[in-house]
C-alpha cells in the first residue's frame, strides 16, 4: 500500500508572492498532497489579515494536490493534525539559512518524526520578499513582476484604503 506523502509550506504570506508559487508548485510535483499553511498568529504586523491572506493563497493555487489552510499556534501541533511528515522551508540566501537551520532544529526535537526541505526559487524570484513587496507597494512603486494579478489588485485595495 502507497502511503500519501504530504508536506506542509508553512508562512506569513503577506503577500504570497511569486517566489512563494514558484516553490509550492515545484513541492507539488515532489508530493502528493502540500499544505499551504497561513500563519494566522504571528508578531508581524500584517498587511492582511489571516482570511485575506488565505483567501489570497487559494485564488493563485489551483492544483489538485495543493491545499491552503490557515492554521494558529504552533506549527508541529498543526504539521500533526495534518498526517505531514515534511516541513517545506525557502531558502533566498545565505542569510535565511542560519535561523531556518536553527527552526529546523527545534522542529525535529519537536516532532522527531518531521523532515525539513529546503528549496530555493527560481532565479529570478530569489530577491523578492514579501516585506519589499509591501514596501515597494506602499511607496506607489509598481509590483506586478513579483505577485500574480489577483495580488497585486488586492495589494491596492488594501494600500488605498489604509492610506485613506
Amino acid at each position: 500500500m502507497h502511503k500519501i506523502r504530504i508536506a506542509v509550506y508553512p508562512g506569513t504570506f503577506d503577500p504570497i508572492t511569486m517566489g512563494h508559487e514558484d516553490i509550492v508548485r515545484r513541492a507539488a510535483n515532489l508530493f502528493d498532497e502540500v499544505i499551504v499553511a497561513v500563519a494566522g498568529s504571528t508578531s508581524k504586523q500584517t498587511l492582511f489579515s489571516l482570511q485575506e491572506r488565505v483567501a489570497l493563497a487559494q485564488s493563485v493555487f489551483h492544483g489538485d494536490n495543493i491545499r491552503v489552510m490557515g492554521f494558529d499556534g504552533l506549527l508541529m501541533q498543526f504539521v500533526q493534525s495534518q498526517g505531514a511528515q515534511m516541513v517545506i522551508r525557502g531558502l533566498r540566501a545565505a542569510s535565511d539559512f542560519e535561523y531556518e537551520f536553527q527552526l529546523a532544529g527545534m522542529n525535529r526535537k519537536l516532532f522527531p518524526q518531521l523532515e525539513t526541505l529546503f528549496l530555493t526559487p527560481a532565479e529570478e524570484y530569489m530577491f523578492i520578499s514579501s516585506s519589499l513587496v509591501r514596501e515597494v507597494a506602499r511607496l506607489g512603486g509598481d509590483v506586478h513582476q513579483f505577485v500574480s494579478p489577483v495580488v497585486e489588485q488586492a495589494i491596492k485595495q488594501k494600500i488605498a484604503a489604509v492610506q485613506g
